[in-house]
């Protein structure tokens, strides 16, 4: 049987994505039966041997044993021996990898091209007292420690019920709590440090316009260390407050009862403040991703990262966290640094974070969850790969501990774990006012105080939760969209989210999601 010509196969791009010109395999889109032929850009013809699923890869020519696998340009595995259309798996890849941690002594990228000030997209904002802004205006219930948290939800859920009417106060978002299971007699150090930083920093933060702090009265998290915290720093804090002592005012009721009056009391003043015009260089941007898939670093990452570029060039701010996933790609990230000393502090966060790791017997060269190795991510470094191009192609700015917020605008890095109910609440508590969620697989999470929007990396996903995801990027997958247009696209919805003009389908829902990681995080 003669050999197929590319006249008779189908191109490639029919059903896989080939994601840059020096990789040596192709993505697929559509599940592939053994035998099917398709046509690469240069015309030869491929027979793929197997079946593949969405998501996972087939090598478009021979990868000799030895030889590297490329995905986005960057080696992702070493082959153990693949043939031209032989389905990429653990049987014939190996996850080693070189990472090359050489950094020039004189490293110096340049700073952004930065759109003049009249060409910037503006939004409505919450501006403070202090000059920040914020994308929404909560009442928020701080509890100091597990030992109130019942009480704070408590008291949230009643105010919003009972004295809380978008009608009557319009500049309200809500009245939120954030119970958590921490403090009380927590040890002290760089972990408690971390506790009260969170908790001040979200009732410090520009999306909150009134706050109600809750104690038990004998934990070490006490209302006066709170209160404490929060007067020490360098900012001041101007805006509604009410304290409750549970012991002291009498217990549960007592203090769900004053909380209430609290509330009502505060809900007043926390609505003469309205939205004015405010440069999108005021925006601080949380950039995160789960339930990723094989798509997500095709489509949905990358096209965020467009979107980032564009608020870092005109002015604003972004943050991205989950530090695990870096891995195996830090060498890229830290080249990108404004500096030699910024691209040291990179390397240090992640040997910090493969530390603290193995202390739990985990290594980070491997990915531990199942839906993520299903979808196509085979191993930790084709996550990061497609993980880190949310942050887009800016230079990065500076790295901070997590919860901490930067020191200027840019790009920054934020220490922080991968999971996505205490990843997120980081950036909001380093003072993200908006994040953008990317998923391949589907997710649901929200935040306590700040709109989360949810990018899909396929349409089947955003289709199937069309009432949970906000946005898909499966345009760029079937070529109907390019990257730059979804990120266009994906920009626009942040600035109007921003604004007030509509809503993260999170927050219709409800989601108000919070956690936080208290360990102890390197000093970078």
């Amino acid at each position: 049987m003669p050999s197929p010509t590319s006249t008779q196969a189908p191109p490639i791009g029919d059903y896989a994505i080939i994601v840059s010109a020096e990789d040596n395999l192709a993505v697929v889109k559509e599940p592939t039966a053994p035998g099917l032929e398709v046509a690469l850009p240069d015309g030869r013809v491929v027979r793929v041997r197997d079946s593949v699923p969405p998501g996972h890869r087939f090598a478009t020519r021979d990868i000799p044993a030895g030889e590297f696998v490329l995905q986005y340009g960057h080696p992702i595995g070493t082959s153990l021996g693949i043939r031209e259309g032989d389905y990429i798996s653990h049987a014939n890849m190996s996850d080693d990898v070189p990472v090359v941690r050489e950094l020039p002594a004189d490293l110096c990228n340049a700073a952004p091209e930065y759109l003049p000030e009249p060409e910037r997209a503006t939004f409505k904002g919450f501006r403070r007292p202090d000059g920040r802004v914020g994308t929404r205006n909560f009442v928020l219930v701080v509890p100091t420690s597990m030992c109130a948290s019942h009480e704070a939800q408590q008291i949230a859920l009643l105010a919003e019920f009972l004295h809380y009417k978008r009608e009557r106060f319009p500049n309200v978002d809500g009245v939120v709590a954030i119970p958590h299971n921490k403090g009380c007699g927590c040890q002290d150090g760089s972990t408690l440090d971390v506790m009260l930083r969170t908790l001040s920093n979200y009732a410090d933060h520009p999306n909150v316009g009134g706050v109600v702090l809750l104690d038990l009265g004998c934990e070490k998290t006490n209302l006066a260390r709170v209160e404490k915290y929060l007067l020490k720093r360098e900012k001041s804090f101007d805006k509604p407050v009410a304290k409750i002592g549970i012991q002291e005012i009498g217990g549960t009721q007592a203090a769900i009862e004053q909380g209430l009056r609290e509330v009502e009391r505060m809900l007043p003043e926390v609505n003469r403040i309205e939205r004015e015009e405010c440069s999108v260089s005021e925006l601080v941007l949380g950039v995160k991703c789960g339930g990723s898939d094989g798509f997500s670093g095709i489509s949905a990452n990358p096209s965020l990262g467009r979107a980032a570029d564009t608020l870092v060039r005109s002015g604003g701010t972004v943050l991205i966290t989950e530090v695990p996933e870096f891995c195996g790609a830090e060498h890229i990230i830290a080249h990108r640094a404004k500096d030699a000393e910024t691209g040291r502090a990179v390397y240090r966060m992640i040997d910090w974070y493969k530390e603290y790791a193995s202390k739990f017997g985990a290594v980070l060269n491997q990915n531990p969850s199942p839906g993520n190795v299903a979808g196509g991510l085979l191993n930790i470094t084709i996550k990061s790969l497609g993980a880190m191009s949310k942050a887009g192609t800016t230079r990065v700015e500076g790295v901070v501990e997590y919860a901490e917020p930067p020191r200027g605008k840019g790009l920054h890095l934020m220490q922080g774990p991968g999971y996505d109910q205490e990843s997120t609440p980081g950036l909001v508590a380093a003072g993200a006012t908006v994040v953008v969620f990317t998923t391949g697989r589907g997710t649901t999470i929200g935040n306590a105080i700040a709109p989360v929007i949810k990018l899909a990396s396929n349409d089947a996903v955003f289709r199937r939760m069309s009432r949970d995801i906000d946005l898909s990027a499966g345009g760029v997958l079937d070529g109907t969209e390019t990257i730059e247009e979804v990120g266009a696209r994906v920009f626009e919805h942040v600035v109007r989210v921003a604004g007030g003009e509509v809503q993260a389908l999170a927050e219709e829902h409800k989601h108000r999601e919070f956690q936080f990681w208290a360990e102890q995080t390197v000093s970078l």
